[in-house]
């Protein structure tokens, strides 16, 4: 384990990606604490805190707590997820994706690029039920979230 660490500062491209990876993250966390302005944050934890255990808990679970802090990274990676996923069911039904998988390298980076855009398509669609939905909840004191 501690050999495979020691390869890391001996390759160049492989310390690249590593400290690509470092910043991904560390922008990420940062981001978790950044909320999403006009939110209620106390309204929401109070609510999150009744609805533990239930679907709402879960997703929050998958952004790693930013969902119930209603941060700007909400979604986590979850939409991309959904895309990958979707992409590739797609690829088994639609031929023309089908025959862009068996191309090799250049195939797989179109369908890693249509994965890409149905990310951002999918981020649109779930921000705009999960706004729509907090505009129709209200917290256990009946105080509304937004």
């Amino acid at each position: 384990m501690l050999e495979g660490l020691g390869s890391v500062s001996k390759v160049p491209e492989l310390q690249r990606r590593v400290l690509f990876t470092i910043l991904l993250l560390a922008v990420y966390r940062i981001g978790v604490y950044i909320p999403t302005p006009g939110i209620d944050n106390v309204a929401l934890l109070a609510y999150f805190e009744h609805a533990k255990g239930s679907l709402f808990g879960l997703m929050d679970m998958f952004a790693g707590g930013a969902f119930s802090n209603f941060s700007i990274f909400a979604l986590g990676i979850m939409p991309y997820i959904s895309a990958s996923i979707i992409l590739q069911l797609l690829t088994i039904a639609v031929p023309h994706l089908e025959k862009l998988s068996k191309e090799g390298e250049s195939g797989r980076r179109k369908i890693t690029q249509y994965t890409r855009y149905g990310t951002v398509l999918l981020s649109m669609i779930q921000g705009f039920g999960i706004a729509y939905g907090l505009q129709q909840m209200a917290g256990p004191s009946g105080a509304p979230i937004v």
